[in-house]
């Protein structure tokens, strides 16, 4: 039975803690949808995605009312395009994103992912096409995702990818420079991409996922926080990750809930729940906050990257014991520009990039969402790429970067996009030039504890 307590802590959760479902994200499969002709391809593409996510947004809404639980954004995530566009010889992807943006449109959805190619060893037919598109996708559409796969721990580091995303960001970027190079917001460059991620801009549907599906992402960064700060302050490590754990399975038994509801109305399997705490800019909904409670002055001074390992793993710990099926990223994101904690700290100059990669090594996922200087050059780009799929390769986990490359403005200013996406300080870069070793090309091979068979 649910007591009258348990049900006064979730209503406190939601109204002053900012929990929320951050997102309810629908797979769907494209693959029966390729066809030589590219025109004839994209309009599968746009007729299978209005048949199968016609009624996900209202799905979607009633359950909002239902419940009293916010679902924040309804998005869908499809096949990484450039598989369909292999099929499409001397043809412009291009017309795939608009087909894309059509449909969100039509359906509702706040982001379609999935405008993505998969290289961590080597090019297929469409791959750089679908890549050399992108900037345009992301420019002339305004619900496109899109990502690209350079490296895994089971096939290495793509370098020729990876010299091509680095040029790719800053083009993005600078086609974008009118709206604060949003384009590059909308980018992300991964290693062991996963195939249920139901967040953007990293979202795609694999090619082992069901033809549909329904993916959950939660998200309680300030009810993670509000359960510690209620702790007293001499209390120790262990305590702390037990209160961790009890919150995050709260949190995880909700989008659960979420999840089989609207499984069971849309006539869809259900999928997996993502358990990550993903922060927005709204005071008491950051990530940084928490690891502030645990006892640091600020985000980013020595400690930090010890105490979001033991916030990240109490997180995974509590939730994979709330929900049959956990998948996607799970733990604890760090989007600079998405967190109101993280801004302060990147603009009192404690949170650094250094630091920010040192911390990608124990989070959910990697630099994301961070602004750097309009002038860093595509190499150094590249290089920032190359270093975090490094650490994703070796330890057997997703990375990722989105940085957006703030063309026009210096260490020090300020990129401001509104919404979930923030804004917050452009972070200093090293700039010392990687260009001799980024563009010897070729493939860093995977490491030794790949060999697992």
């Amino acid at each position: 039975m649910i007591e009258t307590r348990d049900i006064l802590e979730t209503i406190q959760m939601i109204e002053d803690e900012h929990l929320d479902i951050r997102t309810v994200t629908m797979g769907i499969s494209l693959t029966d949808c390729i066809d030589p002709c590219m025109d004839k391809a994209a309009a599968k593409v746009y007729d299978k995605i209005c048949f199968c996510a016609q009624n996900l947004v209202p799905v979607a809404n009633g359950i909002e009312k239902e419940l009293g639980i916010p679902i924040i954004n309804k998005r869908v995530a499809v096949t990484p395009i450039a598989i369909l566009a292999g099929a499409c010889k001397g043809e412009d992807p291009i017309k795939f994103a608009y087909a894309l943006e059509k449909a969100s449109r039509e359906t509702g959805v706040n982001f379609i992912g999935g405008y993505s190619a998969l290289v961590q060893k080597g090019f297929a037919a469409g791959d750089k096409e679908l890549i050399r598109s992108i900037p345009r996708a992301l420019a002339e559409t305004e619900h496109i995702c899109a990502s690209v796969n350079i490296g895994s721990t089971k096939a290495g580091i793509n370098m020729d990818a990876v010299r091509l995303m680095g040029e790719t960001v800053k083009e993005t970027a600078l086609l974008t420079a009118d709206r604060d190079c949003i384009g590059a917001a909308k980018l992300v460059v991964l290693c062991n991409a996963p195939d249920d991620n139901p967040f953007m801009a990293g979202a795609f549907h694999g090619v082992g996922e069901p033809d549909c599906v329904i993916n959950v992402g939660v998200s309680g960064p300030g009810v993670v926080r509000s359960a510690i700060a209620k702790a007293p302050k001499d209390a120790g490590i262990n305590e702390i990750a037990d209160i961790i754990k009890k919150t995050a399975f709260k949190i995880t038994r909700m989008g659960q809930l979420v999840a089989m509801k609207a499984s069971e109305k849309l006539k869809v399997p259900f999928g997996i729940v993502d358990l990550s705490l993903a922060p927005t800019p709204a005071i008491g909904d950051s990530v940084a906050h928490i690891l502030e409670e645990m006892g640091l002055e600020s985000c980013g001074c020595t400690g930090t990257t010890a105490c979001l390992a033991m916030l990240n793993d109490a997180v995974k710990k509590g939730g994979v014991m709330a929900s049959s099926h956990v998948g996607g990223l799970s733990g604890a994101f760090i989007p600079v520009t998405e967190d109101a904690g993280m801004i302060d700290a990147a603009r009192s100059g404690c949170l650094t990039i250094e630091k920010l990669e040192a911390m990608t090594a124990v989070c959910s996922v990697g630099l994301d969402m961070i602004n750097i200087p309009g002038d860093v050059t595509p190499e150094i780009i590249s290089a920032i790429i190359a270093d975090e799929a490094a650490i994703g390769m070796v330890n057997s986990k997703t990375t990722a970067v989105r940085v957006i490359p703030a063309i026009g403005k210096k260490a020090g200013d300020e990129l401001n996009f509104g919404g979930l996406l923030g804004g917050g300080p452009v972070m200093k870069v090293n700039t010392a030039s990687p260009e001799v070793f980024i563009r010897r090309g070729g493939r860093i091979p995977a490491p030794i504890q790949s060999l697992k068979n």
